[in-house]
């Protein structure tokens, strides 16, 4: 589950759920599988569809291990990185702007007695921090239509972030082409309504 990509950090919003009560997140896959976790009801939350993220992860089966370091940046409520956590990545960091939602990941990951960490800051400025080791894996789903994919792009390329050969999965608005560094090469894509996701990997310029 994302931020809507009209808000100002991250990602979705449920169409036709009422404004009142709580969501619900569905892990549907490895250790934590049909875990129900609840997910606040804040404006530009919504689920991102149970098979957009069975697409992504029967792509990542033989890619993820105790060994895996993930960064799941514009988290929102953190779908994608628990996903991983579920599948049984060594460490995941959340990284999200927003306090509430933010805390709510917090919450979800102690009610899996499981402690990662959990980054209160815009991606940006995380991006502008140095890494005490780089990830093997990257989600970057920004909001839609900010123009951010760009830039965390090269930030993650250029500053650190990046193993060798990471995996970095780049969501967007359909239509859109997003400009990369010239060693990330295209392995996997899909596309569900208005949104297009690419599977990448890098390979070292060095």
């Amino acid at each position: 589950m994302r931020r809507q990509r009209h808000g100002t950090q991250g990602q979705d919003q449920k169409p036709g759920r009422a404004r009142s009560g709580s969501g619900r997140l569905r892990l549907i896959g490895g250790r934590f599988r049909r875990r129900l976790l609840p997910v606040l009801d804040h404006p530009g939350l919504r689920p991102t569809p149970d098979r957009v993220r069975e697409t992504l992860f029967n792509w990542l089966a033989t890619e993820i291990d105790s060994r895996t370091r993930v960064l799941d940046l514009f988290a929102g409520t953190g779908a994608l990185g628990l996903e991983a956590l579920s599948r049984g990545a060594g460490e995941v960091h959340f990284v999200e702007a927003d306090r509430q939602v933010a805390r709510q990941i917090a919450e979800n990951l102690t009610s899996l007695e499981v402690t990662m960490p959990v980054h209160t800051q815009k991606a940006q400025a995380f991006l502008d921090t140095r890494p005490v080791e780089p990830f093997h894996l990257v989600f970057l789903d920004p909001p839609f239509r900010q123009d951010l994919i760009t830039d965390c792009a090269q930030r993650l390329e250029h500053e650190g972030w990046l193993n060798e050969h990471a995996l970095i999965h780049v969501e967007t608005e359909a239509g859109l082409i997003p400009q990369l560094p010239a060693g990330w090469h295209l392995i996997r894509e899909t596309r569900a309504g208005d949104s297009h996701a690419r599977l990448y990997r890098r390979e070292s310029a060095q």
